[in-house]
């Protein structure tokens, strides 16, 4: 696909951070499907290892904020967590079969090895999914699953204004570059897709931010509010009185 051009406002995808979490606890089939229900073209899951290699969702390191449960993932089985979150916390390939037909970003926190990179792309060949899955997170994780995965989709998260060395660009081989919202400028827009890669900012939750990021031209947006996002998208694409729509 080619990049959109710095601008236009075709192809904005909206993507929803966690599912829907003002509607449902993230990272939930709930959140999931709350979210697609309000018009997401994607869903953001954050993704991580059970003691057993399980693959489930998840943002943090223990069940606490989301299940008030003192507890470290890695320290426990899939089956000890399904039956002390009343199977609330939702497998990788749960979230995959709710989520059929839609576009997926696995985002995954920490710093995953080779082997829980590759359990992670196993279980979405498994689904089927590999034509609606992409991944997204800092360099040592997409390293991770450039080895598991040679064909992968990738979103590079990058938190600095600096440009990621050529020779990182040459080995993660990203479609998307991902930046905070706060760092997207023209300037950086214009060099993202200049170097042949779509851009993708995370995660604005106003209006006014919203409209600026699309007026940037970025190719993606992840935000904890996809409703506002998609009805902001849809004003700014709507022509304003007497002037005729784009054609771009």
């Amino acid at each position: 696909m080619s990049p959109v051009p710095v601008g236009s406002l075709r192809n904005v995808t909206a993507v929803a951070h966690r599912g829907d979490p003002y509607r449902a606890r993230e990272n939930t089939v709930a959140s999931l499907r709350s979210a697609l229900a309000r018009g997401a073209d994607a869903v953001e899951v954050d993704v991580r290892l059970t003691r057993d290699g399980v693959p489930v969702l998840l943002h943090d390191t223990t069940l606490k904020r989301l299940w008030e449960l003192d507890r470290p993932l890695l320290a426990l089985s899939w089956e000890e967590v399904r039956g002390l979150t009343g199977g609330g916390v939702p497998t990788l390939a749960d979230a995959l079969t709710a989520t059929d037909g839609h576009r997926v970003m696995l985002d995954l926190p920490g710093t995953p090895d080779v082997r829980a990179a590759r359990r992670i792309v196993d279980v979405v060949r498994e689904c089927g999914a590999r034509d609606r899955v992409y991944y997204c997170a800092g360099a040592p994780a997409m390293l991770a699953v450039r080895a598991a995965d040679p064909a992968a989709e990738i979103a590079l998260t990058w938190t600095t204004l600096a440009p990621p060395r050529p020779v990182l660009l040459e080995t993660i081989r990203p479609r998307w570059l991902n930046y905070r919202f706060g760092l997207v400028s023209r300037a950086l827009a214009d060099r993202v897709h200049g170097g042949g890669y779509l851009l993708s900012a995370w995660t604005p939750d106003t209006r006014r931010a919203m409209r600026r990021l699309i007026g940037l031209g970025v190719d993606s947006i992840t935000t904890n509010r996809v409703d506002v996002l998609c009805a902001t998208r849809a004003t700014a694409a709507a022509p304003s009185p007497g002037r005729p729509a784009s054609r771009g």
